[in-house]
């Protein structure tokens, strides 16, 4: 295993992360424990959680995974692990969480963390994220900024908490020992430059990390915040590089198997769209060419892209975990990779 410092921090992570949003579904406590003991051995040293979680968000298993990492984490050696977490935003329907009130407050930031620590049993956490922005920007799915959204149904203009708010609270917290270092999530390009300007600014915190799909079939980063990320010393923690599943290959070969595209019908719009199908299957295809399996090709390619630091990798079997693990000693071909760039000019982005 490689490792890598997140952004101009000293959390010195490996390249890979363990992520965790199936624990409390569609995996046991016991078979969480067995992940996270598996993932530690093969030297992976970096864990992704967040309050929502596990996913599909839902009212009756909110917390689930945080609390069952909480219990493996009080058995471990706890500075040994780089261990993230987030807190929801607001404008995506989580009733459930804080009773609705799920802006990026000053009070709901310092609740949320508060909750995080005491489930996963420990003092702090070592990077925190917002998991998506407090304003208005496309999400999951959507590709396009809509300013009609800036306005409610009397056409008001919609308040939401800023980025100057939002980074005084998150230093209050470093500060006071809770936190070591912090992130964006689901975050545009304007959302990253303001909140480094705001911190250079005001002398604030400063991002490590921004954690954002990227895969086959989501390159959306190469577009512009490729750049800003080098450039500025931000580190991308590229999550979903199976993209749900669909470059495993298993939907190209049967469409009804059991995976959480057949689990969780109409979660997920990103993987609805019309070219999702066909590019999974190029991809596939592709792969079996050159003698790997569609994980392999999908897992190389991200874990050894210039602009990645880590990637958050997902599994819910111990099969699926070591193949994922295993994909890291695989180093694509220049012939593969060009024909990877010749699919992705013809197909780009289907699943932004």
């Amino acid at each position: 295993m490689e490792y890598i410092n997140l952004g101009l921090t000293a959390l010195n992570v490996s390249k890979i992360c363990l992520g965790t949003m199936t624990f409390g579904d569609q995996n046991t406590q016991e078979e969480a424990h067995a992940q996270l003991d598996y993932a530690l051995s093969q030297g992976i040293n970096f864990i992704d959680t967040a309050e929502m979680y596990p996913v599909p968000p839902k009212a009756e298993t909110f917390t689930r995974t945080e609390t069952i990492i909480g219990h493996w984490l009080k058995h471990q050696v706890r500075d040994k692990i780089i261990l993230g977490s987030k807190v929801a935003g607001r404008n995506r329907g989580l009733n459930w969480i804080r009773g609705g009130d799920d802006s990026l407050t000053r009070a709901n930031i310092r609740a949320a963390l508060h909750d995080s620590l005491k489930r996963l049993q420990t003092d702090y956490i070592d990077l925190y994220q917002l998991h998506w922005p407090e304003r208005n920007v496309p999400l999951f799915g959507q590709y396009q900024f809509d300013p009609k959204l800036e306005f409610d149904a009397e056409g008001q203009q919609k308040a939401w908490v800023s980025i100057h708010t939002q980074l005084e609270t998150l230093a209050e917290l470093i500060q006071e020992g809770k936190i070591r270092a912090i992130g964006l999530s689901n975050e545009q390009p304007w959302g990253v430059m303001e909140f480094l300007r705001i911190a250079k600014e005001y002398n604030l915190p400063r991002i490590a990390t921004l954690q954002n799909s990227y895969h086959l079939m989501n390159r959306s980063i190469d577009f512009g915040l490729s750049e800003i990320l080098y450039r500025e010393h931000v580190s991308l923690l590229a999550y979903s590089p199976l993209a749900f599943g669909h470059l495993t290959g298993k939907y190209v070969d049967n469409p009804q198997t059991q995976g959480r595209v057949t689990m969780f019908l109409g979660y997920a719009q990103r993987y609805t769209k019309h070219n999702v199908t066909p590019a999974s299957a190029a991809y596939a295809k592709l792969a079996r060419a050159h003698g790997l399996t569609p994980t392999q090709l999908a897992l190389s390619f991200v874990y050894h892209r210039w602009c990645v630091a880590s990637t958050v990798i997902g599994a819910t079997s111990m099969t699926q975990l070591k193949e994922n693990v295993g994909a890291w000693q695989i180093k694509l071909s220049a012939e593969v990779l060009q024909e990877i760039e010749q699919l992705h000019l013809m197909m780009t982005n289907p699943a932004p």
